[in-house]
């Protein structure tokens, strides 16, 4: 594993289940732990430095997500990718999300720009130095703080649901890539938009700025990516 892997060591805690449920869904949906791929209990608890305990639990956890499938008297493998449930997800957070970041156009605060410049800035140097654990956090603590401003909690929670369930197995291979940068600015030039209150474009940028899912993050090219229109047409 390299230096910015997320399956590393875990400092001690109280909530290793947890550390390590997200070390492993950082691996596993950056596509860092490739589909196919089987891993043991023991193997990952040496890696992460503790008990074999929190790392069973983690992966049982992943297992009930669709992450992993149990395989007998060797541990766990990392499920594929299908195509449907990516396009599934896509569209219902196309749905949910560009309504809201329309609400957010209309209500953006300007005194917090500086905050959500910060946030952006984060995810840029985190794809910069290929830290897709902190891209990762710092991509979802961006997009749900913006659905916040919508006002509705219940909203904030489907979203993040939707976004865990999301596996983006091509960014681990988009490392020091133009694809990499600029989907990170993509974050800026949407603020762009909120704080001038253009809701159209922010819509359109939304619309994009997920379809990746689809494109980069699953190794394609951006123009192979469904439109509108073929989104429409899926159940």
């Amino acid at each position: 594993m390299n230096s910015s892997s997320p399956i590393q060591s875990i400092p001690p805690s109280s909530s290793l289940r947890a550390e390590v449920e997200r070390a492993l869904s950082t691996a596993i949906i950056s596509g860092e732990l490739v589909p196919g791929t089987v891993v043991s209990v023991p193997g990952l608890a040496s890696q992460f430095g503790v008990s074999a305990t929190p790392v069973r639990e983690a992966m049982l956890d992943l297992e009930k997500r669709g992450f992993v499938e149990s395989v007998r008297n060797k541990g766990f493998r990392i499920t594929t990718v299908g195509e449907d449930d990516l396009r599934e997800i896509v569209q219902v957070r196309r749905w949910l999300e560009i309504p809201a970041i329309r609400i957010a156009a209309e209500v953006f605060p300007a005194d917090r720009l500086p905050e959500f410049r910060g946030m952006a800035e984060q995810i840029i140097r985190s794809a910069a130095t290929a830290d897709f654990a902190g891209y990762l956090a710092a991509d979802s603590r961006f997009h749900l703080a913006l659905i916040a401003l919508t006002g509705n909690p219940r909203l904030v929670e489907l979203v993040a649901e939707l976004r865990s369930q999301t596996r983006m197995v091509g960014l681990a291979e988009l490392r020091d890539t133009r694809e990499l940068e600029e989907s990170a600015n993509e974050h800026h030039m949407l603020l762009d938009l909120l704080v001038t209150g253009n809701a159209d474009a922010a819509g359109a940028l939304m619309h994009a700025h997920i379809g990746h899912v689809l494109g980069w993050w699953a190794g394609r090219a951006e123009d192979q990516n469904p439109t509108p229109d073929e989104m429409s047409t899926r159940p």
